[in-house]
């Protein structure tokens, strides 16, 4: 690889992990613009150093690639947090996960493929947003609960609810 097509390489991965991270920045979302072009960067470094080991024979040209799958992976699952029943931040993991594709591909030299990855990042980060909040809107059968009014406590002033404390009457 001469140094013309690896800056070539790094650029392309450079331009495209910044294009899904302004999204990313613009939604103010944790990892943002120098998140996921460092990710997509340093996916095709690791990716472009694959050749250098394969060529020395130290270890096949996949296993670098591999390696930024499974790394990226750890990565992006410092970005999940739990609050409460839900869950936060699967999103952007799933994003620098992809990014991470996106810039493997870029240092494989497959810019066209890198391109065509980064706009599905973008597609199901802008396009998919919507019909997301539309479906989490609609009720599913059978989930919704009709609250009535009931004429008489549920429990008399006197007595308490089955398994709690007993009241102390003052």
């Amino acid at each position: 690889m001469t140094l013309l097509e690896f800056t070539l390489r790094l650029v392309v991965a450079l331009i495209l992990g910044t294009v899904v991270g302004f999204e990313r920045q613009y939604r103010q979302r944790m990892a943002g613009l120098r998140t996921n072009a460092l990710v997509a960067v340093g996916a095709a470094l690791f990716v472009m150093l694959s050749p250098v080991g394969a060529a020395a024979g130290t270890f096949p040209q996949a296993t670098i690639a591999a390696q930024v799958v499974s790394g990226i992976g750890f990565l992006a699952g410092g970005v999940i947090f739990r609050e409460g029943l839900s869950v936060r931040g699967l999103n952007t993991a799933a994003t620098l996960w992809a990014t991470a594709a996106v810039g493997a591909l870029a240092g494989f030299g497959m810019i066209a493929q890198a391109a065509i990855g980064a706009a599905g990042v973008l597609a199901a980060n802008v396009l998919l947003r919507p019909i997301a909040r539309r479906i989490n809107r609609a009720p599913l059968d059978g989930t919704e609960v009709i609250a009535t009014e009931e004429e008489e406590e549920p429990f008399p002033s006197s007595a308490s609810p089955p398994n709690s404390p007993k009241r102390n009457p003052s």
